[in-house]
């Protein structure tokens, strides 16, 4: 079969994944903020080389179907703020309020729209309507609005404004201000989630469109048909001119929660926390009875929106998050380094303290191995660095210094994820992500919780969980009180949707599953019920509740999956090497060092050791125990927590 690629591209790191149906090619790379198409060919030149022998970058893309690919550059502008303002034309004297309600909406309505709010009366005839809207408008452009959020009360008053700006404001002339038409964005009929959806899609789409049309360009200078596909955070891909920009929120993390999906079902585990820590971040979901825990209303720094969103949080702690003293306490982010200058150890002229660089003293991290050698750590700048800003300010020692901000840092990541254990021994933390591997176990005992699952691909996971979507669209209509003509119209009208944007995407309708749901909301638009609709069911009741009826088209794509557990017999793993790793101020251990990919499956040691795995090094702390699974993950457990 054809190739497909998977990209993960982080703060810090790009992760690219390559399948070709049997078999997995991975590779890192660092991310270049300043061009992020850069780092993405940069990433595919480097994954053509292992898969060929040598860098065939064309060679690589005329051999494969589709990319996939997941950027955190919208979760980042809208965390920076990096963006344009935002004006909204409504016809709600209370919407602006009601906007601003809680403590992060207030701070978030605040730097994307501000007073940036017109509201007319659009009780008025034509014309004087007409004249009206022609003064706000022209006021919210002057006041600096880029990007206008049309939203009214009524969708069918919403149709006239529409009529009204499109007459008086050709897109000719209104071209450089576009508009986003709220019941046309989505049908919810909560305001409140309508407008902020339109809101946060209208300040992510610039930043999004910029840069995903630039990679298209670029794909089409090496003669690629198949279109780039945006993986969602809603679990499917899409190609650029059918994705929505708020879609691609929080996209890594459910590619993440995908593949914890998986180890769920192949481990037969009840619950399972992902811990995804990269550069910047962790980032934290749960899968239950092989479940992924989402809201189908969902919401994006603290304010509700109308599409589904996983129930992921993230909390500041990463590999690359800044350790600094503040009152003389050590404290671990939420500020990081990223990429550039990156931690001290990376030579870029980083000069504040990581983990990374405490790892790299500690001797848990070898200096030649990291990113499987492809980067060399400077253990010098690391201790210059760690003296500098935390053992001189506390009056320690380097090593009572290094020993203290690890235990920082266990316990910051602790933090992220304790409150999601509602059974320590039902539970299983999944860690993956470049940092994970390295600090899970110190964290997990923290918690309480005595299973980790470190998965052999656990550096790229997040894009390896990418490889589980399929081409797909969703749509709904709100049916409440509709006749059966009515009803049987707005299903023709879903179907001929899905169809035109299915053929755009390749593929006839006749080709897709599609999934028909009805969705029963109380009058505050909370979920009742979500249930499926077949064609020889009858027409949904429409009396008490907000009726959606919903269609997914979905085209599926093949998908690779996870060896299920079985029973084999124990084998002491054997090891590579010794390493000296400092587990306390006065003490160094001898530890063994273990290449994951030389064990074979039943293969056990105890820690303290190391295990290391393709672009990434695992912990195992004293009291711990790993066992190499059948499909080569890494399986510890805490034998001293009874």
């Amino acid at each position: 079969m054809e190739r497909l690629i998977n990209i993960d591209n982080g703060g810090t790191l790009t992760d690219i994944c390559v399948w070709d149906g049997e078999n997995f090619s991975f590779t890192k790379t660092l991310t270049t903020p300043f061009d992020l198409s850069q780092c993405l060919f940069d990433g595919m030149a480097k994954a053509s080389k292992e898969i060929f022998g040598e860098e065939d970058l064309p060679g690589l893309l005329h051999s494969t179907r589709h990319i996939r690919y997941s950027t955190t550059q919208g979760t980042n502008a809208l965390v920076e703020r990096k963006g344009p303002r935002i004006g909204i034309l409504t016809d709600s004297p209370t919407l602006a309020g009601e906007l601003r309600t809680g403590g992060a909406a207030a701070e978030l309505f605040e730097d994307l729209v501000g007073t940036r709010v017109a509201v007319i009366n659009a009780e008025q005839d034509v014309e004087e309507l007409a004249q009206e809207i022609v003064k706000h408008v022209n006021r919210l452009t002057t006041d600096g609005a880029a990007r206008l959020v049309i939203a009214m009360a009524d969708r069918n008053k919403e149709k006239a404004v529409k009529g009204v700006l499109l007459r008086k404001f050709p897109r000719h002339l209104l071209g450089s201000v576009p508009m986003l038409f709220s019941w046309e964005f989505t049908p919810d009929t909560v305001q409140g989630r309508r407008v902020w959806s339109g809101i946060i899609n209208s300040f992510l789409h610039p930043t999004m469109e910029r840069f995903l049309y630039s990679t298209e360009h670029r794909l089409r200078d090496h003669k690629v048909k198949n279109p780039l596909l945006i993986y969602r955070n809603d679990g499917a891909s899409s190609r650029v001119a059918k994705s929505v920009a708020l879609k691609t929120y929080s996209s890594g993390p459910r590619g993440g929660l995908e593949g914890t999906k998986a180890l769920s079902e192949a481990y037969g585990l009840a619950h399972v926390l992902m811990i995804d820590v990269g550069g910047t971040t962790t980032d934290v979901g749960s899968v239950k009875n092989s479940t992924i825990s989402t809201d189908r209303r969902g919401s994006i720094q603290g304010v509700p929106v109308s599409f589904e969103m996983s129930n992921v949080h993230s909390s500041g702690v990463g590999g690359s998050s800044v350790i600094a003293v503040r009152d003389g306490v050590i404290t671990v982010g939420p500020e990081s380094v990223g990429a550039a200058p990156g931690p001290a150890c990376f030579g870029f002229g980083g000069k504040q303290a990581t983990i990374t660089d405490v790892n790299l003293l500690l001797g848990v991290l070898d200096p030649d191995t990291y990113l499987d050698g492809g980067f060399s750590l400077d253990a010098e700048r690391s201790r210059a660095v760690i003296t500098e800003v935390i053992a001189e300010p506390l009056g320690i020692t380097l090593n009572d210094a290094l020993i203290r901000m690890e235990a920082a840092y266990f316990e910051r990541m602790s933090q992220s994820f304790a409150a999601d254990v509602e059974d320590a021994d039902a539970t299983t933390v999944a860690a993956f992500g470049g940092a994970g591997p390295m600090s899970a176990c110190g964290a997990a005992r923290i918690a309480g919780v005595r299973r980790v699952l470190v998965p052999k691909m656990a550096a790229v996971f997040s894009a390896f969980g990418i490889g589980f979507s399929d081409i797909a669209q969703t749509y709904e209509a709100n049916v409440a009180g509709m006749d059966a003509q009515e009803f049987g119209a707005t299903k023709a009208m879903l179907l001929a949707r899905a169809a035109r944007d299915m053929f755009q995407e390749g593929h006839e309708i006749d080709d897709c599953r599609l999934e028909w749901n009805v969705v029963l909301e109380d009058a505050e638009g909370q979920l009742v019920s979500e249930l499926p609709y077949l064609a020889s069911d009858p027409q949904p009741g429409t009396s008490e509740h907000n009726t959606m009826l919903t269609l997914t088209a979905r085209y599926e794509l093949p998908h690779a999956s996870i060896r299920r557990a079985e029973s084999v017999a124990k084998t002491a793993a054997v090891a590579a090497s010794t390493r000296k790793v400092r587990s306390a101020v006065d003490k160094v251990d001898e530890v063994q060092v273990f290449d994951l990919g030389s064990q074979t499956a039943g293969a056990s040691a105890s820690g303290p050791a190391i295990v290391e795995g393709p672009y990434f090094t695992a912990r195992v702390p004293h009291g711990w125990v790993f066992d190499v699974t059948v499909s080569g993950d890494l399986m510890l457990t805490d034998s001293l927590q009874k």
